[in-house]
């Protein structure tokens, strides 16, 4: 890694680990390659949202020309987010792309992203499925996205309703995700579902 990206990449790290947000333990970074190159990094989810308490870990990957280019995050842990790949994990966020500049931080990227979390941009999507369900379903977008962030982010929510539609495809020999999946892009209409897993 290049000297200036290195420099770069420790100022930004002690920043992280000096601000607000990591004394209330709202962001985080650790070194994953002695190089500097793969960070990981974890956000969590914001009050009043379907994502409240989530855990949320990121990949970072450092790119050479670091800070000149933005860095490429994507979301390790799975959520149900219109901006972001059920599958993935894959983000859209301007800043990650054509509207980054070489004075925004890892920092502004965390945040920038738990305020994603707050803010979903439905009609510019990275997942069509779950943008399509967050216009069209509300109530079944929040449903499933507190059940992603209760199965996937260590949110203690109880969903006795939409555990009882995975046990019956569980139940007819479907593995969990897929079941998951399924149920959440057909807004958990458990026929659908069964449709789309068999098709």
């Amino acid at each position: 890694m290049a000297n200036i990206a290195a420099g770069r990449i420790k100022r930004e790290l002690t920043e992280v680990t000096t601000s607000e947000e990591y004394a209330k333990s709202q962001i985080k970074i650790d070194i994953v390659d002695s190089d500097l190159t793969e960070l990981r990094g974890e956000i969590v989810g914001p009050p009043d949202t379907p994502y409240e308490g989530g855990r949320y870990l990121l990949e970072i990957k450092i790119p050479e020309t670091y800070p000149f280019n933005p860095p490429r995050v994507r979301f390790l842990t799975k959520i149900w987010h219109p901006n972001i790949s059920s599958v993935t994990g894959a983000i859209c966020l301007d800043i990650l792309k054509d509207q980054w500049a070489a004075a925004m931080t890892l920092r502004t990227v965390l945040l920038s992203l738990q305020a994603l979390l707050s803010a979903a941009e439905p009609d510019d999507p990275q997942d069509a499925v779950v943008a399509k369900q967050y216009k069209e379903s509300p109530d079944a977008f929040l449903r499933t996205a507190k059940h992603w962030a209760q199965a996937y982010a260590g949110v203690h929510h109880s969903m006795p309703e939409l555990e009882t539609k995975i046990r019956q495809l569980l139940d007819m020999g479907f593995d969990e995700s897929r079941a998951r999946a399924a149920l959440s892009s057909t807004s958990w209409d458990v026929e659908k579902a069964v449709d789309h897993l068999m098709s």
